[in-house]
């Protein structure tokens, strides 16, 4: 399979779906995609079971500030230059390459910036869903160190960093990208083909695909929104005005601060109960009336109710008509070890996952 200019509309409209709300906004990556595809360059997708056992997929991704990116717009060497730098640390060569993460703008840069190294790209990456954290991927879910990893910026500066746990690497991407141009792209190490079934999240490009499709053309009626969730094997939760938004500090750890944290409030008309949102770059739990009824791992997806479009937690604003519509998190976090890593209580929350069956 190949990426064709006319699925373009449906990769964005999965990705951004899949962010659950962070991620940043989509519209100018899809865009640069177009050019790219446009420009002659082609984006081959092939199955991770369909791959050599030996091959090699490294994974990439972009990190940093969405809006540092649009102000300082990437050169086109950024993703090319990390590939190349983990390769030459690692002594192994690069077969195919995967995202890091599909979901919103990071999720389509990577297609962007890695059409120039015509490799083939693995229907796969290392989240299933916006992530806020590097240290949350499938790779250390799985076990798996995210060292040695590469780290590039706009301005031709160029890092790997050979060993240290994963939250290290996390705070070690976050300094690199604010005392440089404010973002960067990165590459991991190598995986062999065969190995991906264990460490990574299978299909997220075609569930992206499929999302994304489905989305468009249920349009944003009450009947279509209905029918978007129900094959989507997600359900509506619930949906009606805005009527609060707030934004707060996040928790401290170790003494640095945290991620900020926010609650939407959405009044319900026909069962004038409220269902409240806790976000961080993410939605992450909801609750009617005080009680828990979805959480993270699972995708919660707050739509504009006029036009069936993702509203992200830096747009949501009082006033906004919504929908908000819970869909399953990927297979993989699904496995009790692996889903600890983005159960409630990884982000602060206490309270169990309330997750689709």
């Amino acid at each position: 399979m190949v990426i064709a200019t006319s699925q373009i509309a449906a990769l964005e409209r999965g990705a951004s779906l899949l962010a659950s709300g962070g991620s940043g906004d989509t519209m100018i990556a899809a865009d640069w995609l177009r050019s790219a595809l446009a420009a002659g360059h082609r984006l081959p997708l092939t199955a991770a079971a369909a791959l050599p056992p030996q091959a090699r997929v490294v994974p990439v991704g972009g990190f940093g500030s969405t809006g540092a990116l649009l102000e300082k717009p990437p050169g086109g060497d950024e993703l090319v230059s990390a590939v190349a730098a983990i390769c030459r640390w690692t002594g192994e060569p690069a077969d195919a390459l995967m995202t890091v993460g599909l979901a919103g703008f990071n999720g389509l840069l990577p297609f962007f910036l890695g059409a120039r190294l015509g490799l083939p790209w693995v229907d796969a990456d290392l989240a299933g869903r916006g992530l806020t954290r590097l240290n949350q991927a499938s790779v250390c879910a799985a076990g798996r160190s995210l060292a040695p990893i590469a780290f590039s910026e706009t301005g031709g500066e160029l890092m790997v960093v050979a060993e240290g746990d994963p939250s290290r690497v996390e705070r070690t991407a976050r300094a690199f990208a604010s005392g440089t141009s404010g973002w960067g792209m990165m590459a991991l190490a190598p995986i062999p083909a065969r190995r991906l079934r264990d460490c990574t999240v299978l299909g997220t490009v075609s569930r992206a695909l499929a999302l994304g499709r489905d989305s468009l053309a249920y349009g944003n009626s009450p009947s279509g929104l209905a029918e978007f969730a129900h094959d989507s094997r997600g359900r509506i939760l619930g949906g009606g005005r805005v009527v609060e938004v707030r934004r707060r500090p996040g928790p401290t750890h170790q003494g640095r601060p945290g991620f900020a944290r926010g609650t939407v409030a959405v009044a319900e008309p026909d069962t004038r109960r409220t269902l409240r949102l806790e976000m961080e770059n993410e939605y992450l739990v909801a609750l009617r009336d005080g009680m828990v009824v979805a959480t993270t791992p699972d995708v919660l997806a707050v739509l504009d109710r006029r036009n069936g479009a993702p509203v992200s937690c830096d747009q949501v604003r009082q006033g906004r008509d919504v929908v908000v519509v819970q869909l399953p998190a990927s297979p993989f976090w699904r496995h009790p070890r692996q889903g600890l890593t983005l159960s409630p209580r990884a982000y602060g929350f206490d309270c169990e996952a309330h997750t689709l069956p």
